[in-house]
């Protein structure tokens, strides 16, 4: 690639950083309703129309941050389950994970959002969910086949499992609070789907 194309790429994507990080800082601190293009080109300290040759609307910024952020998700979330021994504790390493990423990452829920964007975006959105369930649904099948958690419909389980992890209220508590509830939010997936008690 000739050098100005590759500075100009790399101009863009340090660029994209800066906005992503901006937008994410407004995320968790106000939320989606207050977000304005002009308020994280700003926070950026990018110009206008600058952030707009980039997102011409507040939709195309949230889609792109989104699908930014879930492949960096995808790609730690994989790296954790290759570390994790067997699927008890693959599906802990999940379970963990997806509560602090609830914890940091502050969009509304499903049915907001969804009033909040057009169909085709917030379509766009919901699709970085399914490499996620995937990885879930592949983990309960996991443990059925090697005896440790029930041979249920993996994708039910699944879907079971995901609707528990996604309750704000379980990661809304005093920051102090925050390790010991996401622990036994973790013991209760892991009770939910084993063939035996455990403690």
């Amino acid at each position: 690639m000739p050098k100005v194309l590759g500075s100009l790429a790399t101009h863009r994507e340090q660029v994209r950083e800066r906005v992503f990080d901006a937008l994410r800082v407004q995320l968790y601190e106000r939320g989606f309703d207050t977000v304005t293009l002009s308020g994280v080109a700003s926070a950026a300290g990018v110009g206008r129309s600058a952030l707009y040759n980039h997102f011409p609307d507040r939709q195309a910024l949230l889609v792109a941050f989104v699908e930014h952020e879930a492949q960096r998700y995808v790609a730690d979330l994989d790296a954790a389950l290759a570390d994790a021994p067997g699927p008890r504790e693959r599906l802990a390493t999940f379970s963990r994970l997806q509560l602090r990423r609830l914890a940091e990452f502050h969009l509304p829920p499903g049915q907001a959002l969804a009033g909040a964007l057009d169909p085709a975006a917030y379509r766009r959105i919901a699709a970085h969910a399914d490499p996620i369930g995937d990885r879930l649904v592949a983990v309960l099948r996991e443990g059925a086949a090697a005896g440790c958690m029930v041979e249920d419909d993996p994708r039910v389980l699944a879907a079971v499992v995901a609707g528990a992890l996604s309750s704000r209220r379980i990661v809304d508590v005093d920051p102090a609070e925050l390790d010991a509830t996401v622990e036994t939010a973790v013991a209760a997936v892991l009770r939910a789907v084993s063939t035996v008690a455990r403690d």
